[in-house]
């Protein structure tokens, strides 16, 4: 049986897989299920590659190596899956991003310079995809690295401006782009590169690389969910363009996917904060450090501090509690107290309900993810449109890490960087629990104005301990 025959029928299946993959992954049910269809859709496809491509052009000598690539891949995709704290998930996210942008970039890299030093001349088409595949690949795979340094603390989350800095990046911007048109008008013959063709290659390199990171690094901490999404859009890109360079189908199909469904998600990632995708990239947000929450002017107004006691009393004497988690929750790994205080209050009668802002925490679903693992019922998640309205009839809201998604400036202060942003209208619940180390601020580096509120109470400390000393006190009263 002649395997190559099968080939395409065998990437019209993988492709398939992919699609389903993505659908399953539209809803917490079939999640699980998603992500196992398309894992198994790219296991296939990377096998049948090796028959198409690396068997045909370099026989069975490749096979050592094409299996050692794959053995490295799938112990460090299982590491990172096993061993990497659910807080860390999305630093993990933006590095697997960057190496598959990385990756797509070198692969265009590669066959350019294949194709220079065997003669070939692969036309001003085959260029301008090696152009692309070069420069999203490198911007994505730089940019992912500062998003994980931000997000990991390597480097600060604030949002780094300086003076000038729209001219360096629209200057960086530029002078990629004039470099990659150089490429490609050697290529169509409308000028005359010569011996210096290679080294404009190595040049673009470096512009692309520059340019991820100048693109990245005066983006505040706040708007890294879409910032991670955007880079695996330009990831997806990438790799379709790596595809065209290969001209392999399945590439190009799994690329075109990947950028469609990041794009998509940025949009509903900006639309969320009601800030255009410019605004996010360029306007700076949290540019200041993050500052303990001031009264202004003639406020009189203080943050009123309660007890582990006190909460306790007021949630054991409530009909209706939504919980708001937040980053908070996440790094102090209090997910499994707040099920079993959960499981606790429902104990007596309580309605307790979780209530999602789709960019709380640090990635698309993070909060999602996080309660899932500590075996919340789906049905007890909330999104924000489908729970806000039910805040003025709540007793309680637990606010536990979420900051900037529970902000009243957004809706009162014009002069605000969040103005504006849909958040949870936690401040009409009848009364609000805050826990958080400090009175700090945000990703955002403004002040919460809920903190102020009399009807708030502050309840300070580490996320997980303070959840516990609730749990031991309605036990107490038990």
């Amino acid at each position: 049986m002649d395997i190559q025959a099968w080939i395409p029928a065998i990437y019209l299946v993988a492709a398939v897989t992919f699609v389903l993959g993505l659908k399953g992954l539209s809803g917490p049910a079939t999640a699980v299920a998603g992500n196992r269809i398309a894992a198994a859709g790219m296991l296939l496809a990377v096998a049948v590659t090796f028959f198409d491509k690396t068997f045909r052009d370099h026989g069975p000598a490749a096979l050592w190596l094409t299996l050692g690539g794959m053995a490295v891949g799938a112990v460090a995709g299982v590491a990172g899956g096993r061993l990497v704290k659910m807080t860390a998930m999305p630093q993990m996210v933006a590095l697997f991003n960057g190496a598959g942008g990385g990756s797509a970039a070198l692969v265009s890299i590669l066959e350019h310079l294949h194709a220079a030093h065997g003669g070939a001349h692969p036309g001003w088409a085959g260029v301008l995809s090696t152009v692309l595949g070069l420069m999203i690949g490198a911007v994505s795979f730089s940019g992912s690295a500062i998003a994980f340094g931000k997000l990991q603390g390597i480097i600060s989350p604030r949002a780094h401006k300086y003076l000038g800095q729209t001219i360096v990046t629209v200057g960086v911007f530029a002078a990629m782009i004039l470099a990659g048109l150089a490429l490609v008008a050697d290529a169509a013959g409308m000028m005359a590169l010569g011996a210096t063709a290679e080294m404009w290659l190595w040049v673009l390199l470096a512009l692309a690389l520059v340019f991820g990171v100048v693109l990245v690094m005066p983006i505040g901490g706040a708007d890294m969910p879409v910032v991670i999404s955007l880079l695996n859009a330009y990831t997806g890109l990438a790799v379709a363009m790596a595809g065209f360079v290969l001209n392999n189908h399945l590439l190009i199909v799994a690329g075109t996917l990947v950028g469609a469904s990041g794009t998509i998600l940025t949009r509903l990632m900006s639309k969320a904060m009601n800030r255009s995708l410019a605004n996010v990239l360029f306007a700076g947000v949290g540019a200041a450090a993050g500052t303990a929450v001031a009264q202004k002017g003639d406020d009189t107004r203080a943050a009123r501090e309660v007890s582990a006691e006190d909460t306790a009393i007021l949630l054991g004497y409530a009909q209706e509690v939504i919980v708001v988690p937040g980053y908070g929750l996440a790094v102090a790994q209090a997910q499994h107290a707040v099920r079993e205080l959960a499981d606790l209050l429902e104990s007596k009668g309580v309605n307790v309900r979780y209530a999602i802002h789709p960019v709380a925490g640090r990635m698309p679903g993070h909060m999602n993810v996080l309660l899932a693992e500590a075996n919340v019922p789906y049905e007890k998640l909330k999104d924000m449109d489908e729970i806000n309205d039910d805040f003025k009839d709540t007793d309680v809201a637990l606010v536990i890490g979420a900051n900037d998604v529970t902000n009243p400036a957004a809706r009162t202060d014009k002069s605000s960087p969040i103005y504006g942003m849909p958040i949870l209208d936690v401040d009409q619940a009848k009364n609000v629990i805050v826990i958080k180390r400090s009175m700090r601020s945000g990703f955002a580096g403004i002040d919460n104005e809920l903190y102020l509120d009399a009807k708030t109470g502050m309840l300070f400390g580490d996320a997980k301990a303070a959840v516990e000393r609730i749990i031991a006190e309605l036990k107490k009263a038990a």
